[in-house]
Parts: C-alpha cells; structure tokens; sequence
C-alpha cells in the first residue's frame, strides 16, 4: 500500500519553487539588466549597512543594503528599475556613497532583513528598561582594569533606587568585555545568585546577588534577547547584539537559559570579532608544523581535519586558516553551527536543523555554489564524511573538525564514519590536534628553577622526543639538570591569576605518506598510526607543551592539565 505524505511533498513543491525563483532572478540579472546576482542565505549581513534604511521602507520597496567598505555600499534588489530604487540610490550617492546594486530574489532579501532584529534590540532597548548604549559601555569600560573593579561598580550601586537592575547588568557586560572575558555565567542557588566570567578558559567568580535582583536582571536579559517572560520551566536560547562605537563594531550575546531549582541558570556567550582576529603566525603552531600547513592550505584540493573537545580553539584555528588564504580570486564558502563571526569577503552559512539545513545539506548546496574551499564546521555523520572526502578528491579545498582526542584518532573515526580506506590518504592531507593553554603574565612573571620532580617529568618528555629521531636542538632546546622557568605571581593586570592570554599545543600526522596509507586498509589502532608516523619528525601535545614551559611561555601545571604527560 503506497502511502503519501502530503507534508513532505508539500515540502519538495516549495524547495522547487524557491529554486525557479533564484534561477529566474539569476537570469535576469544577467540578460536583462546586466548586474550581478547574489544570494543573501548565504553571505554575511552587515547591520551597519542595514542602518542606511529603515525596516519599512527596505521590505516595503524591496531592498536590502548588506555591505559597506569604504564609500561603496553593496546592495541588493528585488528589481532595479523602479523609482523607489532609483531615489535610495541617489540619496546614497548625495552622502558620499557609491552604490553597488546586485539582484536578489525575495527569499534572499528576507534573509537580510532578519537582522533588522538585531539592529532593533540594541536599539530599542529603553522598551525593556535598559539603555545600553555605545557611550555607556565605553564610559564603563575605561573604569574597569580587574575583577575588583567590576565589584566595586556593582557595590556603589547598593543605594541607587531608579535604573538599578539596567546599570548592574550593563557594568556585568562591560566587566565581560573589556577583562575579555567568553562566557558570562549567571547561578541562582538557595541563598544568593553567584555571577562568574569564563577568562582564558577558566571560571572566575565575580559577584554574589540577592535573590530578589537576581529576579529583575533575568526578566531584563529575557527582554533582551528576545525570550519569552513567562516559561518557567523550559530552555531558551536567545541573542543580541552590543555596538561600541559609531563604526557599527558588533559583539553578539548569545544567550542560554534553563531551568533550575531556585531559577533560570543562564549563560551568555560574548562573541568579539576581535577574539577571532588572531593570525596563523599568533597561535603558537611550531616552526616546522607551521611550514607543513602553510605548504598544505595552499594546495587546490585535499582535506584538513582538526579534532580536539569544545573549547580547544578549532575554531579560531579554521578561521586563520580562511584568513591566511584568502584572496579575492577564490570563493570561500563556510558551513556553521552557527556563526560565530563574521569574515569579510567570505560566504557564511548556518546549519538549521529545524528546517532540515544540516551541515550535509549546507555542504551539498555549496558544492553546487562552486567553491574553491569549503569549511564544514564539524563532521558529525557518515555522509557528512563521505561527501566531505568526495569533495576533497574532486578539486576542492576542504577544512573541518572531529570530536576525537589527538590527530592519530582522526583516520579510525573516519574509518568509523564508513568513509572508505581507500580514499582516505588521497583525501585527507593532513590531521592536527590542539589544546589551548593559558600563558604566563608578562606582567608579574617572575623566573624560578624547576624542582627534581619537575625535572624529570620535563626531561622524560624531552628524551622522548629524541628517541623518535627529532633533533631538539632545533627548538633551541636541550636536556639540563636543572630549568630556569616562569610563574606569574599574581597582579592586577591578570586578576592574580599569575596568566593572561592563551596559546596553542599542537600535533599533527601527515596523512598522505606511504608508511600511514600502507596501514589504513587495515583498520590501524592510534597507536599503530603513531609509530607510522613517528619518522614525520613533528612534536606531539604534550612535546610542544613541555618546550613552551621550559622557554616560559606557560607553566608545567598547565600543560599536565591539558595533555597525559604519562601517556
């Protein structure tokens, strides 16, 4: 008995519709009014572009500005004839601009302006009882050098009557951004609520809260980020967006909420631009890795996987990758879960598994976009896998990331994902590992020599090192009876942590080489793929830890944090 599922044909008629409509729209820019096309699901919507024109009059007559560098602004079209069009162009050229028209369908411009949202929350925000406003954030943030600062602001506010749940949350949001904090995490326990900021990868308790502000600043961060007030007891999950200054500089909150058992426990994400702005030369890669990746990230196909758990840095390692190639002659195309951040010049698009775009369907339709390089946030699935490595081996250029514990698990996992052997050493190039380790405080660093324990433990890693035939006299390095390293010993630049800042450890396996594809149709172990690999000549994790201690750079209590120097 054939049984018809109207919903799912419903859904095919539609996807059909939405595809006619582009490719009339791209026929027309090109035949007819000789512009080019543009499809807005997939680029970057800068809101500083979108400020040029009202909601209304953008919906109302069809257009959608979404870029601007410089005097050009780049804007989209439903048609570009009409008189409507033809007066926002000439207001535009008036002030200065120059105007770039593309044509887009509608469905693109919808895309676009969605972000109007965000332009309206930040705006818009008296409407919930806060006023968070460029000059406000900066008056704060020039009061504020440390944790301390931020209590003491929180503390002179004890007697204010009006404004005093807008004034704590916008000193909790400037304390976040100028201590670069990535995470603001907001606790309600029986008692009190504690507030703690996530610095350099580790929490930080900043203040404790009556019960009773605790209510009003949930209620204004739900205003906020667009939440419903009255669920209780269901997870939201929310954004807005903070401008610093006139230039439009956007840091986007994401906000998490959930249920608990004496109130909504949120987190809110603080996605700075300038976080992610961090070149390949910055991120602490060694000498002759580095000149592996560069050699490998040029080549015109080929895959490069990055594995390690949520909070390693993968992504701000892809994103310098992306950074370090492009160029205005290839098309980047990203798929992401979700954006983060926006890259100029690069086309971002984000997964929505509510409407069936995962990253195997973001991936089939940019294979059909024809892109030069494609960066798939994470491979999750053995399609995902399978088309990842098909598209590797077909000319492109492919970046992504697996959950797997070091660079050797990245083949098995593969192997796991029914990714066939075969293919793997033609597809995959290269696989690399990271951990992010927190840096001593250049500031209040002091040097110190290592104690016997420390020494052995440093030196076992080092002999290590030698017995695999790398000559550590390259890393200006050699094995000592005793090390002069650095500890921070607290100050105010570093909330007396004793680290600022964060680096990278890193490992890799080159994939293509004989001795690893001569394994692989044998469903190899890691540790099998570790000793094919050992004549490659780079550093493991815990290697590249251990010589950042001994040149200062971190500490041995980090690195033993982060890696099994045992293993």
């Amino acid at each position: 008995m054939v049984v018809f599922d109207d919903e799912k044909q419903k859904r095919k008629v539609d996807d059909l519709k939405a595809r006619e409509e582009e490719e009339l729209v791209q026929f027309l820019a090109q035949s007819k009014y000789n512009l080019p096309y543009i499809d807005l699901s997939s680029t970057t919507i800068e809101t500083s572009a979108l400020r040029h024109i009202t909601e209304d009059e953008a919906r109302k007559n069809s257009i959608a500005p979404f870029n601007i560098l410089g005097t050009k602004i780049h804007i989209a079209v439903r048609s570009p004839e009409t008189s409507e069009v033809k007066a926002f162009v000439d207001n535009l050229q008036n002030q200065g601009f120059t105007p770039i028209l593309y044509m887009a369908s509608k469905a693109s411009l919808e895309k676009a302006w969605e972000r109007f949202e965000d332009i309206s929350r930040a705006e818009v925000q008296k409407s919930g009882g806060i006023d968070i406003l460029p000059e406000t954030i900066k008056d704060l943030r020039e009061k504020i050098e440390s944790i301390e600062d931020v209590k003491t602001l929180i503390e002179e506010l004890k007697n204010e009557k009006q404004h005093k749940t807008s004034k704590i949350l916008e000193i909790i949001l400037a304390g976040a951004i100028e201590l670069e904090a990535s995470d603001i995490h907001i606790e309600p326990a029986e008692e009190d609520v504690r507030m703690r900021y996530r610095i350099d990868g580790n929490l930080e308790e900043i203040y404790r809260f009556p019960t009773n502000i605790f209510h009003s600043i949930d209620t204004r961060i739900k205003l906020l980020s667009g939440l419903k007030l009255m669920l209780r007891q269901v997870a939201q999950d929310g954004r807005f967006s903070i401008f610093l200054d006139d230039t439009g500089t956007e840091i986007s909150i994401r906000t998490s909420i959930i249920p608990g058992a004496y109130g909504d426990t949120i987190v809110m994400r603080i996605l700075d631009p300038k976080s992610i702005r961090v070149s390949l030369e910055d991120l602490g890669i060694p000498k002759n890795l580095y000149e592996i990746i560069i050699k490998e990230i040029k080549k015109p196909n080929g895959m490069i996987i990055i594995t390690g758990p949520t909070g390693s840095g993968k992504t701000t390692t892809l994103y310098a990758f992306l950074s370090k190639i492009y160029d205005p002659e290839i098309k980047i195309i990203t798929i992401e879960d979700p954006i983060e951040y926006h890259l100029q010049g690069i086309t971002q698009t984000q997964t929505n598994s509510k409407q069936g775009y995962t990253f195997l369907e973001g991936l089939r339709s940019a294979l059909r976009q024809d892109p030069d390089v494609i960066m798939v946030g994470e491979i999750r699935d053995s399609e995902t896998a399978n088309t990842a490595t098909e598209a590797a081996l077909t000319g492109h250029l492919v970046f992504s990331t697996l959950h797997t514990n070091n660079a050797a698990g990245a083949i098995p996992r593969l192997i796991d994902l029914e990714v066939n052997p075969k293919t793997i050493p033609s597809a995959l190039t290269l696989a690399l590992a990271q951990r992010l380790v927190r840096k001593v405080c250049a500031d209040c660093s002091v040097s110190s020599n290592t104690t016997e324990e420390e020494t052995r433990t440093i030196n076992k890693v080092l002999q290590e090192i030698k017995d695999r035939g790398v000559d550590i006299n390259t890393y200006d390095i050699e094995i000592k009876d005793t090390y002069g390293v650095k500890k921070g010993s607290g100050c105010k630049k570093c909330n007396g942590s004793g680290y600022k800042g964060r680096i990278g450890i890193f490992e890799a396996i080159k994939v293509n080489t004989k001795e690893i594809e001569d394994i692989i149709p044998t469903n190899p172990s890691e540790r099998e793929i570790l000793s094919a690999s050992n004549t490659q000549g780079i550093l493991r994790m815990k290697e590249d830890g251990i010589i950042k201690v001994v040149k200062g750079i971190t500490t041995l209590e980090e690195v033993s944090e982060k890696v099994d120097l045992d293993e």
